[in-house]
């Protein structure tokens, strides 16, 4: 490992297994690499990726026109973006199926190795091997049982966002709007809070990502595990509704928990533009914001990687070598360098995986 790919990074967010599901991916060219997205395995270990989260994640029903004036409208000075449909259980399990089995068969291939504790972790970074932790983003797959959800546990899930931008029956998340604050709608559903105590059971991450205010609220009074935001900014910078405020933030420094930078350009630029000709210094002011306010062992990194623009001086995995980079010129110490692309996210885990 050189200077330029260390320390190495493990990153809160990805939506790579949703290539495979849209079909735009195959196992093979994901080892061997290609020009397309955003995550490979050369790339990674170009860049010094040593893993993180991937998203369970259901796509909602909307065409490739759709999607293009979603894009269109993002670059204007304002928007309101419509919240997508609730997508129904019985649709969401059968993408979330394809997703862990697609997993399973690229750790079966050698791409990563499924971890569900951090001695997994470590090990895979010492075995120079991707991490991979199953994430769920948008809990529309867990049943109102939670039979799902211990199936699901088993199969390795150990991180949940209980929303993605649109209802669900555990509660609301947010719109894409700008300018905006997270306060848009009611907070979590009984059968969410409910979700929260089977969560807390089993040792399962809470992801605060896409929460509303209200549901964030009710989320942090009753969870007992530290509050995490997997792929969230710093609302004071960029006031999107996507990101946090200043009172959240407080929040979840209180319950000793963390944020992952998120590197889409929408929620990094003040004035919410879908633009990738975004700087990476605009990546160093949410990161000194947000140790500002946390504290340096409460912040990391949260990519969404695969599933959001990001600046193109970063582009893909390679790029992070470039990422490192700027955070040394901009006087970031290596002790704080190893905190911010992966001890943090390892201190969190031993909390909420209850391995202290």
């Amino acid at each position: 490992m050189t200077y330029t790919t260390s320390p190495i990074i493990f990153d809160g967010h990805n939506d790579f297994l949703l290539r495979f599901y849209r079909k735009s991916l195959t196992i093979t060219d994901a080892l061997k690499g290609t020009d397309t997205g955003q995550m490979d395995l050369p790339r990674a270990k170009a860049g010094g990726f040593g893993g993180g989260f991937y998203a369970l994640y259901v796509p909602s029903d909307l065409g490739t026109a759709s999607r293009a004036s979603y894009e269109d409208k993002m670059n204007e000075p304002s928007y309101d973006l419509p919240l997508p449909e609730e997508v129904k259980w019985n649709d969401a399990i059968k993408v979330v199926l394809s997703e862990v089995a697609t997993f399973k068969k690229l750790e079966k291939a050698g791409f990563l190795k499924g971890c569900t504790s951090t001695r997994d972790i470590l090990t895979a970074f010492e075995n120079d091997t991707i991490a991979g932790v199953l994430h769920m983003e948008g809990a529309e797959a867990i049943d109102e049982e939670f039979e799902t959800l211990e199936v699901l546990y088993a199969a390795g899930l150990r991180s949940i966002g209980p929303v993605w931008s649109r209802p669900t029956k555990f509660g609301h998340g947010v719109p894409f709007r700008y300018p905006s604050t997270g306060d848009t709608g009611p907070g979590l559903t009984d059968l969410g809070k409910k979700l929260v105590t089977e969560c807390n059971r089993l040792g399962i991450m809470l992801d605060v990502s896409h929460l509303n205010e209200k549901g964030f609220d009710d989320l942090a009074a009753m969870t007992d595990a530290p509050i995490v935001a997997t792929h969230s900014n710093a609302y004071a910078i960029c006031p999107h509704a996507r990101n946090l405020t200043d009172r959240q933030l407080a929040v979840i420094a209180e319950s000793d928990g963390m944020v992952g930078l998120n590197f889409a350009v929408a929620f990094l630029r003040p004035d919410g533009q879908q633009n990738v000709d975004t700087d990476i210094e605009l990546m160093l002011r949410h990161l000194d914001y947000l140790m500002e306010k946390l504290g340096e062992d409460r912040v990391g990194l949260g990519s969404d990687f695969d599933g959001a623009d990001i600046p193109q001086n970063i582009k893909d995995l390679s790029g992070l070598t470039r990422l490192r980079e700027a955070m040394r010129e901009h006087g970031y110490g290596e002790e704080l360098m190893a905190k911010l692309c992966h001890s943090n996210w390892m201190r969190a885990l031993q909390k909420t995986w209850k391995e202290q």
